[in-house]
């Protein structure tokens, strides 16, 4: 005689069978004249199981478990992680419950995956950015730098937290830069939305050129005493020099390896410098003088210099044209308009009229040489 027990277990699982193994047409329907008695799902192993919950039941480790598959019998692993259970242990985990009889299928162990919504820390930060950009004079969050007061890390929430990240309290203070931001992510129950608190500073970083090396006034850049970061904007304001547009530009002042570029610290590089020798042009329509000089001052192009020009040793003053090059202008005289009807047949004009004339306080005449004055017509 078979013991209570097991036929207790076999009428509940007869119960639990679905209803359309006895439904539908006659021939389907179960012959209860018949000597042999209808056939009972045995409950089968399964090999791998995932859960949402935080345990295990038996209708998660097994097939046909009928009105036994709500029962606990593990707690399971944590968010986002797997666990493995011997077979042996399982099976003596169901016979506690009085399931016999499983269908292990030579299954020798029974791995549990606990689903999880796994957020990143990197999407963390993103959204507290979004969240306080433009805010308290912030600009985008691309170019906002947050320190939080605790360390962010990837976050497992259970796998029913299903809706997006979203901020319902946010406070910015810009003179503490101290920001403090509440998230709320809606789920697919009936459960209470999941929040998230971050609380820490934020201030705003632009791309700025930074020195690799000391470096003294008057030196020129190259590309390798720069490097790129990021600053803050406080520190540089909106004066931040551009890597690109630093190399090959002399420095106003000397500065030390690490400190990021103003536009200010820059300017073009000089052409002349100081007690250099340079080529002194006297030019004007026509004419084209050269002489020897020396700078008295440094200058970059276009830049007003003093220069002694070195025949003469007088002072004079030009603007620099080109690298070693001081040019000075000089003014056309202009035709002299005869307004009184009695000199009309005087000529205006000579000969030597027809060609422009520099005047002799302008260039000296121990300057004029042949092989220092070339002659252009117009």
């Amino acid at each position: 005689m078979m013991p209570l027990r097991p036929l207790l277990l076999a009428a509940a699982l007869i119960a639990a069978l679905p209803a359309p193994a006895f439904a539908g047409s006659p021939e389907a329907a179960p012959d209860w004249t018949s000597d042999t008695p209808p056939a009972i799902a045995l409950p089968v192993l399964r090999a791998a199981v995932t859960v949402t919950g935080d345990v295990v039941r038996i209708g998660d480790v097994i097939d046909n478990a009928g009105t036994f598959s709500q029962i606990a019998i593990y707690r399971a692993p944590d968010l986002g992680t797997t666990g493995s259970l011997p077979t042996a242990q399982v099976i003596a985990a169901l016979r506690a419950h009085q399931v016999i009889g499983v269908d292990t299928k030579d299954i020798r162990e029974v791995t549990v995956t606990r689903l999880a919504r796994n957020l990143g820390a990197k999407d963390i930060q993103d959204a507290v950015g979004h969240a306080i950009e433009h805010r308290g004079g912030l600009g985008d969050a691309a170019n906002l730098q947050l320190a939080f007061d605790r360390d962010v890390q990837d976050l497992h929430l259970d796998a029913y937290n299903t809706g997006a990240m979203q901020p319902i309290a946010v406070h910015y203070d810009s003179r503490s830069t101290r920001f403090d931001v509440t998230f709320e992510i809606g789920n697919d129950s009936n459960a209470a939305p999941t929040r998230l608190r971050f609380t820490g500073s934020a201030i705003e970083t632009v791309e700025a050129a930074v020195l690799t090396r000391n470096v003294e006034r008057t030196d020129v850049l190259k590309s390798s005493d720069l490097m790129v970061e990021r600053r803050p904007k406080l520190e540089i304001g909106g004066d931040a020099a551009a890597r690109e547009g630093a190399v090959g530009m002399q420095m106003r002042r000397p500065m030390r390896a690490g400190q990021a570029l103003k536009v200010a610290d820059l300017a073009k590089p000089d052409l002349v410098q100081r007690d250099q020798g340079v080529t002194v042009i006297y030019q004007t329509a026509g004419l084209y003088l050269t002489t020897r000089g020396k700078a008295l001052d440094s200058g970059t192009e276009g830049d007003v210099v003093n220069v002694i020009n070195l025949q003469s040793k007088r002072t004079v003053t030009g603007v620099v044209s080109g690298r070693g090059q001081v040019t000075i202008q000089i003014a056309t005289p202009q035709p002299v308009v005869i307004t009184d009807p009695g000199l009309a047949e005087t000529p205006a004009s000579t000969a030597a009229d027809n060609h422009p004339q520099v005047s002799s306080s302008q260039v000296p005449s121990n300057q004029v040489s042949s092989g220092q004055v070339t002659s252009r017509s117009e």
